[in-house]
């Protein structure tokens, strides 16, 4: 089982390639960020495998910080856009 754990570990690794593409490309700060968020979650749930595959449970702390700066960071994002004016990028 451990070792069923770490290899979908590794394929969430190596999924991240496409949300550095998207991050890189854009087209908008929406897009952008929303790939950001794609590397949070990844990284719970990276965590999360490798705290039971690899019995470490401290990892699931770090599991739990990664997710609450994830928030925190759309939060900011939101707030950051919604007071220029909608966030609307001229279409």
């Amino acid at each position: 089982m451990n070792l069923l754990l770490l290899g979908i570990a590794a394929f969430l690794l190596l999924n991240l390639a496409a949300g550095l593409w998207r991050v890189m490309r854009g087209p908008t700060a929406a897009d952008r960020m929303l790939a950001a968020q794609l590397f949070g979650t990844t990284a719970v749930a990276v965590l999360l495998l490798l705290a039971e595959g690899m019995a470490q449970p401290a990892l699931r702390d770090v599991a739990l910080v990664f997710g609450l700066l994830a928030a925190v960071a759309a939060v900011a994002f939101v707030q950051r856009v919604w007071s220029r004016g909608g966030g609307h990028d001229g279409h």
